[in-house]
C-alpha cells in the first residue's frame, strides 16, 4: 500500500505460494494482476500426495503383517514374514523408496533401480501415482505458457479418463 495506486494498477502478475491470508492481501493491492501459485508449492503439494499413497500402502502391509502373526499365534507356530527378492518385507520395501519416489528414474541409482522395479511390481497403483506426478511436473518444464496449458489439459484429460 506503500505504492501509488497507479504503480499498483500496473502489475500484471504476483507469484505467491499457497496461503489463503497472502492471496487476499495480493487481490486487495494488486487488484489488476494474476495471481500464479508458485512451482515448488504446487510440485511439493503433488509429491505429499505421491508419499500419501505410499504410507497407506505400508499401513495396509502392517495390518496383513499384524494378522498373520496373529494367525501363526492362534496356531502356534512361528511366524515367517513374506520375504521379496531382494530380502525385504514389503513393509520395509515400502518404507526404504520413499527418497526413491521424490526422483526422476533417470536419477536413480542402480540399487534404487532395482527397489524401484520390486516396488511397481508389487504395488501397481504406486506407479501409476508416481508416473502421474512425473508427467504433472514436467509440465513445468514447457517455457511457454501456451504449450504448459495444453500439456496440463492433456494431462488432466489422460488421467481423468482413467477413472
Amino acid at each position: 500500500m506503500k505504492l501509488c495506486e497507479h504503480k499498483r494498477l500496473q502489475v500484471k502478475e504476483v507469484t505467491l505460494d499457497m496461503a489463503k491470508n497472502m492471496e487476499a492481501a495480493v487481490k486487495q493491492v494488486f487488484t489488476n494482476a494474476t495471481l500464479v501459485t508458485d512451482r515448488f508449492h504446487v510440485i511439493k503439494l503433488a509429491m505429499e500426495a505421491l508419499q500419501h499413497i505410499r504410507i497407506n500402502l505400508r499401513w495396509k502391509e502392517l495390518d496383513k503383517e499384524n494378522a498373520a502373526i496373529k494367525k501363526a499365534k492362534e496356531q502356534q507356530i512361528k511366524y515367517e514374514p513374506v520375504m521379496l527378492e531382494n530380502g525385504e518385507t514389503p513393509k520395509q520395501l515400502l518404507a526404504r523408496c520413499k527418497y526413491i519416489l521424490a526422483k526422476k528414474q533417470n536419477d536413480w541409482t542402480e540399487n534404487q533401480i532395482q527397489r524401484a522395479t520390486l516396488l511397481f511390481k508389487y504395488f501397481p497403483e504406486l506407479e501409476t501415482a508416481y508416473h502421474q506426478t512425473l508427467a504433472f511436473r514436467n509440465i513445468y518444464e514447457n517455457q511457454q505458457k501456451a504449450s504448459a496449458k495444453t500439456a496440463f489439459e492433456q494431462w488432466i484429460q489422460k488421467y481423468k479418463s482413467r477413472h
